[in-house]
């Protein structure tokens, strides 16, 4: 399997705007035409919303000789994946959505183009819709490093955006890599320490304060080993809207991790977002496996892209977006997952065969 495109004509047909990024992600990763129909038909105002459309633009820019039809009503999408270029790439990311909705998928292409992805993006780096740039700074690069991509992996927060006008800008690197090491990760171990990033924007200071002690006040019960970083932005570099947010991640004594995250909206006290955080933290470690809940998807196609050679992870409860990616993973890869329950622990062990992938591109040092 390689990244060219080895499209053999057969359209793969999905409807609804549900799923969209993904499916378009593992058509370009699995060279597979892909239709999409039906988005948003029986709605008063039907079709592709500004931000989707947006991130098919941002597709064409990290791809050469990709073709996307849309119909007129903008209800039905052809899309023809080309090759994956990558390299040096700005895209202002608007204020319909923050930047991880943008940044979140294209993680998973970032390793197998023909040059290292440098990507800036303008617009909101944390809000209570979309994963925020510290829980993929902290918890989703690190997935990847466990396949081997590893030196040169970055992600600077140069200004923080906050919802509803963002005025945030990161900038994303990413080294390419010939194959994926297979993995074997199904020790949880024990929970060993909790970091946190309290960030603020067009506030006063005191409110990062808050928010560490709000949650510290609930996570201390649990474990001793808790740290919080303040992350406070003042001038140019803190966007264009007031707000706060609070980010958590826990470590296991194995390397697993989980974690949680929310942002302020309108009327809500530093305290409530700390302890509303410190909860679902709490919640996510109660579901167990090796690997949290946001990052389930990533984790399950990096197994199947791997090398023709077993991987296994431990999981705790599948969500419904985990579950709808496994589907998908069949449609586009021909490969599906065998499926354990461990009942002593409420988990669920998932193994595959890789498909072998190999970016061509990447020379063989």
């Amino acid at each position: 399997m390689s990244n060219n495109n080895s499209s053999t004509g057969k359209v793969l047909s999905f409807s609804g705007h549900e799923y969209l990024r993904q499916r378009l992600i593992l058509a370009t990763l699995s060279g597979k035409i892909v239709k999409i129909g039906k988005i948003r038909s029986e709605n008063d105002n039907p079709g592709l919303r500004d931000f989707e459309a947006s991130f098919l633009r941002l597709l064409e820019k990290v791809t050469n000789g990709s073709t996307i039809d849309i119909n007129y009503a903008g209800t039905t999408i052809l899309y023809k994946p080309g090759v994956i270029t990558g390299g040096k790439i700005y895209h202002d990311c608007g204020t319909s959505r923050a930047i991880g909705y943008f940044l979140e998928p294209l993680i998973a292409l970032a390793p197998f183009g023909k040059q290292p992805f440098d990507l800036t993006f303008n617009g909101i780096t944390n809000d209570n819709v979309d994963i925020s740039m510290d829980s993929i700074r902290t918890v989703t690069l690190l997935q990847l490093k466990r396949f081997g991509i590893e030196e040169g992996l970055e992600l600077k927060i140069t200004k923080r955006g906050s919802a509803p006008l963002g005025g945030g800008e990161i900038n994303f690197k990413c080294p390419l890599v010939r194959t994926l090491k297979p993995i074997q990760f199904t020790d949880e171990g024990r929970i060993k320490r909790i970091r946190g990033i309290a960030c603020c924007t067009r506030v006063s200071p005191q409110n990062a304060n808050r928010l560490v002690d709000s949650a510290r006040s609930v996570l201390n019960r649990y474990i001793p080993d808790v740290y919080i970083y303040t992350d406070v932005y003042k001038g140019e570099e803190s966007g264009k809207s007031p707000g706060f947010a609070l980010s958590l991640v826990a470590e296991s004594t194995t390397g697993a991790l989980y974690s949680a995250e929310q942002a302020a909206l309108p009327g809500e006290t530093p305290e409530d977002i700390g302890s509303k955080t410190a909860k679902l933290l709490l919640n996510e470690l109660s579901k167990g496996g090796c690997v949290d809940s946001l990052n389930q998807w990533l984790t399950l196609l990096l197994m199947v892209l791997g090398p023709e050679d077993v991987s296994k992870v431990r999981v705790g409860n599948l969500t419904a977006f985990t579950i709808q990616y496994l589907r998908d993973l069949r449609d586009f890869f021909a490969i599906t997952f065998k499926i354990k329950s461990d009942t002593k622990n409420n988990t669920l062990l998932m193994a595959c065969v890789g498909v072998g992938y190999i970016n061509y591109s990447k020379k063989t040092t």
